[in-house]
């Protein structure tokens, strides 16, 4: 999907309860750009690139998505993203064969890349017929990641992408985004890992958006 898409925060806020998150926070995102969002655990980073995705309603300010400057509805933007993140849950009771073909339905993969392919650019092909309640923590990330990456989609958001992974396997995520997300706008949260971001050429720090008041 080579939809060109621009995501455009203006002075956006974000509380829960009566404690902000942030606030004033105006972004301005184009097609294409790598963007890193970088802050400590608890800063509000992860909150930020959930409002981004649509999925965490603001409390003030606005979120605009953009298609040659037509206006696409918060509704329809799931239909132009995918996501990777710790909390994001996978359906267990599947094998990763069975997983990979359902989310096929829903999420076409890049280049039309067949759920053999997918398996074996995951580097999991040996446990294809197991169970995903029988992955380590690790593998379930390394999924996480494959499925992201690879889906034809033309924004990726990554939630510190590195998590449970070890050094071996990172390099793998890193060939992964070169190879097959470099037109793509990527957008990833990270706790200053530098292996997470390194294709990214922005930097946006939370502690400039923790206007309390």
């Amino acid at each position: 999907m080579q939809t060109p898409i621009d995501i455009t925060l203006t002075n956006a806020g974000k509380k829960f309860g009566k404690e902000w998150i942030f606030r004033q926070v105006t972004l301005d995102i184009k097609q294409g750009e790598k963007v890193v969002i970088l802050g400590l655990n608890g800063s509000g980073k992860s909150t930020l690139l959930q409002a981004l995705t649509g999925y965490l309603s603001l409390n003030e300010g606005n979120l605009n998505y953009q298609h040659n400057s037509k206006t696409i509805d918060i509704e329809e933007f799931y239909r132009y993203q995918s996501l990777a993140s710790p909390y994001l849950e996978l359906i267990e009771d599947f094998t990763l064969h069975e997983l990979i073909e359902h989310v096929a339905i829903y999420k076409p993969f890049l280049n039309q890349l067949n759920i053999a392919q997918v398996i074996e650019l995951s580097g999991l092909s040996t446990h294809k017929d197991k169970y995903i309640k029988l992955f380590s923590s690790g593998m379930k990330q390394r999924l996480k990641l494959t499925l992201a990456i690879l889906a034809d989609m033309p924004i990726l958001f990554l939630d510190e992408p590195t998590t449970n992974l070890d050094a071996t396997v990172i390099s793998w995520y890193q060939r992964l985004i070169t190879d097959y997300a470099s037109e793509k706008t990527i957008i990833v949260c990270s706790n200053s890992i530098k292996e997470e971001y390194a294709f990214c050429e922005r930097i946006i720090t939370m502690e400039d958006f923790k206007l309390l008041k």
